[in-house]
């Protein structure tokens, strides 16, 4: 396979697959998420620079998210899991109901 000669913010990644950026900063927190050299940390010139993905990292990503979604609870489980906070749990359902209409 073919390395991926672009890297994409996580916000631009939210937008582009209609993620909310919350749950995709969440589900990156942990490396282990994401398979080994699709997550890469961008120095940007900030203390704690920026995390982005390849595009196989994005195609990593959106399948443990509809993995996630097949799960009793589904977001809010994985989210609870991870001791996420309850106003940003809030936010992130809210726009997984949107995600149903």
């Amino acid at each position: 396979m073919a390395r991926s000669r672009f890297i994409y913010t996580l916000k631009e990644v939210a937008g582009m697959i209609g993620e909310n950026l919350e749950l995709i900063e969440e589900v990156t927190a942990n490396s282990d998420n994401i398979a080994e050299g699709e997550l890469v940390y961008v120095r940007d010139g900030s203390e704690d620079g920026t995390k982005g993905l390849t595009e196989n990292g994005i195609d990593d990503l959106q399948d443990l998210l509809a993995d996630i979604r097949t799960w009793d609870g589904a977001i809010r489980h994985f989210l609870v899991d991870e001791q996420c906070d309850p106003d940003m749990i809030e936010r992130v359902m809210a726009d997984e109901v949107k995600r149903l209409l």
